[in-house]
């Protein structure tokens, strides 16, 4: 698998975008032809991914998890896949790895954690931060400048 190449769009798993896989399933007379068809097109192991990710950028696990502000060991076990993320360890990661506002959303998709939406006003100021590179740091001062919780601060979804 060579994922030096495009690790970001769609996936380097899929041959196909999430539009091509939704008209191939309602085109499908069959679900289980759907199935059969693209039994390539599953969804990666999150630290599968990750792993590849920090791959195709020439990064090493430990910058990305310094960066992400993300505590060592508990990194490390992601990483390995030992630990699954919460959404805001998630969020962290894609600090750490210096993803974009799309590249977020996909880590996310992957993760099974929900996408940033720009209604929620967290949510708005995370990924405007994405948007224009701020570092994680910059981030939780811009969050806690507008008076909404920071990135792995206990909060309700909804803000």
């Amino acid at each position: 698998m060579d994922i030096k190449n495009d690790p970001l769009t769609p996936s380097p798993w899929s041959k196909n975008t999430t539009q091509e896989l939704w008209g191939k399933l309602f085109k499908s007379t069959m679900v289980e032809n759907y199935l059969e068809d693209t039994n390539d097109s599953r969804m990666p192991q999150f630290s599968e991914y990750i792993r590849a990710l920090c791959y195709a950028k020439d990064e090493k696990e430990e910058t990305v998890i310094r960066r992400g502000n993300i505590e060592s060991s508990y990194g490390h076990r992601l990483f390995k896949g030992a630990r699954n993320p919460s959404r805001d360890t998630v969020l962290q990661l894609a600090f750490g790895l210096e993803l974009d506002s799309d590249g977020t959303q996909q880590l996310l998709k992957i993760a099974r954690a929900t996408a940033l939406h720009p209604r929620v006003k967290r949510d708005a100021v995370i990924a405007y931060c994405l948007y224009h590179h701020k570092s994680f740091m910059e981030t939780q001062e811009l969050l806690f400048d507008n008076g909404l919780p920071t990135i792995g601060e206990k909060h309700d979804e909804k803000q």
